[in-house]
């Protein structure tokens, strides 16, 4: 059976469908030891031909307005990146270009033109640093042992857990105070320009709003949560000159990074929907549009990369056969 086949079987057209919502963050020039989950541009390459051959891909706010209609077609996705990191731009979107697949691209407004966010200050951190003893006591984040590769990422894996759940403002400034001491600049260009933000929209690719600093909204007051989503959203329409209609809840997990209030702010500012990182597929019976989920194999080879998607397609219909209707 050609996959295609397959895949529409497993997810039909009409408001039996599911859509498989994939998310990305970035896409790099060539495989990078330092960061094992992130695609290389031959891996991308790759999947996007998968996608191409096996998907019907559409922007995400069609996908959204179609699957609460019931009008998804069959094996319906979206393909979404966040944060805004500058390679989306340059390596990602003429790859999807050159099959003519849409995604949509999330953008966190206070990194765009030099900015840096707080994970990459410290993972640029770790990696700029000497072998040897790397000790942030003085931040209460312990001492580590730099060897190779592999001690560099848990290094970084450990202290990105750590301060995760700092206060916003105090995790910001710590990370800022780590990359100084590793001699980091502090302006980059690992993140979007708002240019490269007009020409990316330009060229026919969907924008979505990621609040102004990408804070973890649960832990912000209220007010303090409506003005970073509203301050996106408003900062995006400034530079773009059009309506932005979805958003995506920063980190993303249910209950412990936002919550349903945070949807009601979503859906009273305007957005069409809004996507989480809970991982799964949205099903066209029990979608709820203000916390789609969305879901992306990590394996980097093409079977590995289709058997989990496939699987996960299968699980998805096994739920929506149970469910009640």
């Amino acid at each position: 059976m050609p996959p295609t086949t397959l895949y529409r079987l497993l997810s039909p057209a009409g408001n039996k469908g599911q859509l498989s919502i994939f998310i990305f963050h970035r896409v790099l020039p060539k495989a990078d030891p330092l960061l094992p989950f992130e695609p290389s541009a031959e891996q991308f390459r790759w999947m996007v031909r998968y996608f191409a051959r096996n998907y019907n891909v559409l922007p995400l706010s069609e996908a959204a307005r179609r699957l609460q209609a019931g009008t998804l077609p069959a094996a319906a996705a979206a393909i979404t990146f966040d944060d805004g990191y500058a390679d989306n731009f340059h390596i990602a979107w003429p790859i999807l270009q050159r099959y003519t697949l849409p995604a949509t691209f999330f953008i966190a407004t206070a990194f765009l033109d030099g900015g840096r966010m707080w994970n990459d200050d410290i993972i640029e951190t770790v990696r700029h640093m000497p072998a040897g003893d790397l000790d942030l006591s003085v931040f209460g984040l312990g001492a580590y042992n730099l060897t190779d590769t592999f001690s560099r990422i848990r290094c970084y894996e450990l202290l990105l857990g750590k301060l995760k759940y700092f206060e916003h403002g105090q995790r910001e400034d710590i990370a800022k105070q780590i990359a100084l001491r590793a001699g980091l600049a502090a302006t980059s260009n690992i993140m979007m320009t708002r240019t490269e933000l007009k020409n990316i929209y330009a060229s026919g690719a969907e924008i979505g709003a990621h609040t102004h600093t990408h804070p973890i909204l649960e832990d912000l007051p209220d007010t303090e949560a409506r003005v970073e989503i509203e301050r996106g959203k408003y900062e995006l329409e400034s530079i773009l000159g059009s309506p932005v209609r979805v958003f995506a809840y920063p980190n993303g997990a249910p209950k412990r990074d936002w919550s349903a209030r945070h949807a009601t702010m979503v859906k009273e500012m305007g957005f069409e929907a809004a996507v989480t990182t809970e991982q799964k597929l949205a099903c066209a019976a029990s979608a709820e549009i203000y916390q789609l989920p969305r879901f992306t194999p990590w394996d980097r080879t093409p079977l590995r990369f289709a058997a989990r998607n496939l699987i996960e397609l299968w699980r998805g219909r096994q739920a929506a056969q149970t469910s009640p209707t």
